[in-house]
């Protein structure tokens, strides 16, 4: 008879789980508190979500943290398949350890280190520090993660499909996007997603790497908080927790869709042959 877990593990489990998330369920809750103190309910309320949506300075913060975000994790996502292709398929080369090394660098590296690093380099090349650079830098870390998801993809990877279709004389490059892409594409976009939600939620990086006419969302968010908590950084903080909850359910639901549909026409094909 198969026994039911201990309460050990359940203890363990439940505390577990509530030292993660009950600050977040206890932030979404204030967010909708009618009092200004966010430490006393005084009703629930939505007019910190409209006043939200008249500050224009969280509006601005938002906005650039959004574009950020999107333009980082796509070419972030373009460089690690690339990168994650390489060191999936080129088996030995000259030097393969210093290229991994570097792709997967950010992975282990602190991000102070690495926001100094960056902050060094775009003074020594005199590059005013704005948009672009917090995108350079973002993309310079989310790329390995990418790498990463992308990689695992590929190792389960059937390379009889792309030799079949170059058999049939179809070129390396079509071959790529018609077969290699199509059947890689759940941890493409997975690595998408998570590039995107990790640019959202960087501050240190972000910190080194900004100007003065580029202020991302967390950076706007701590600013505001060393000066004491409001609701207004409540309502910003569920709306990001809520973008960040769909960002990743979509990527579930995608991944498990196409895997699905993966096993579907493996049957199929079982089934013809």
């Amino acid at each position: 008879m198969r026994k039911g877990p201990s309460w050990f593990n359940v203890t363990s489990l439940v505390l577990g789980f509530a030292f993660l998330y009950l600050p977040i369920v206890l932030l979404v809750i204030y967010s909708f508190n009618e009092s200004r103190l966010v430490t006393v309910w005084g009703g629930f309320s939505t007019k910190w979500y409209v006043e939200l949506f008249s500050n224009q300075q969280l509006l601005d913060a938002a906005w650039v943290t959004v574009r950020v975000a999107f333009f980082s994790a796509t070419l972030a996502t373009v460089l690690g398949t690339l990168a994650a292709i390489v060191l999936a398929r080129s088996g030995r080369f000259a030097g393969r350890t210093l290229f991994s090394g570097m792709v997967y660098a950010p992975l282990v590296m602190p991000e102070v280190i690495l926001g100094l690093s960056l902050l060094l380099l775009f003074v020594a090349v005199d590059q005013a520090r704005g948009f672009w650079t917090i995108m350079i830098a973002h993309t310079t870390f989310a790329m390995c993660y990418v790498a990463v998801v992308v990689q695992s993809r590929l190792a389960g990877f059937d390379r009889a499909l792309e030799e079949a279709a170059q058999d049939l004389g179809c070129p390396p490059l079509r071959t790529f996007f018609s077969v290699t892409l199509p059947i890689i594409l759940p941890g493409v976009i997975a690595g998408w997603m998570l590039a995107f939600t990790l640019s959202l939620d960087d501050l240190v990086i972000a910190s080194f790497t900004t100007g003065p006419e580029a202020t991302t969302l967390p950076m706007k968010i701590y600013s505001q908080v060393r000066l004491g908590v409001t609701p207004e950084i409540n309502a910003v903080c569920t709306i990001l927790v809520g973008l960040v909850t769909v960002i990743v359910i979509t990527a579930s639901i995608v991944t498990k869709r196409q895997e699905v549909l993966k096993e579907r026409d493996m049957r199929l094909a079982e089934a013809q042959a």
